[in-house]
């Protein structure tokens, strides 16, 4: 068997479990549910991204090109900077240590409106 062909079998392996985490959210649902499809296809890539992220950390750490705390700092400095993209998407609200805190209703309520948002 080929590395490809090793990689493809445990990557189709790992997306099995979209089928339970689709089920664990939604309850059970028939093979054509589009909601439960979707999900599905969010479980999958998400847990595919996972492993490829962590396989190319785990070089990257490995051979000497970053440190475990180089990762650590530059994880954190992005996920701050992709929090403060996301609020500028949705005005009036922030991310916080606590929660989403939601600072100006009346901004709010009328961006939902504005995009049609379900109550």
């Amino acid at each position: 068997m080929t590395t490809h062909d090793r990689m493809l079998k445990a990557l189709n392996r790992l997306a099995k479990w979209r089928v339970l985490f689709a089920g664990w959210q939604l309850g059970t649902r028939t093979d054509t549910d589009a909601e439960a499809n979707a999900v599905k296809d969010h479980r999958e890539l998400s847990m595919i991204s996972r492993a490829e992220i962590t396989a190319i950390t785990r070089i990257l750490i490995e051979k000497g090109v970053c440190t475990f705390d180089e990762l650590e700092d530059r994880i954190a400095l992005e996920a701050d900077e992709l929090s403060a993209a996301i609020g500028k998407h949705f005005p009036g609200i922030e991310a916080t240590d606590d929660g989403l805190h939601w600072f100006d209703i009346p901004k709010i309520r009328q961006w939902m409106r504005d995009r049609n948002w379900r109550p």
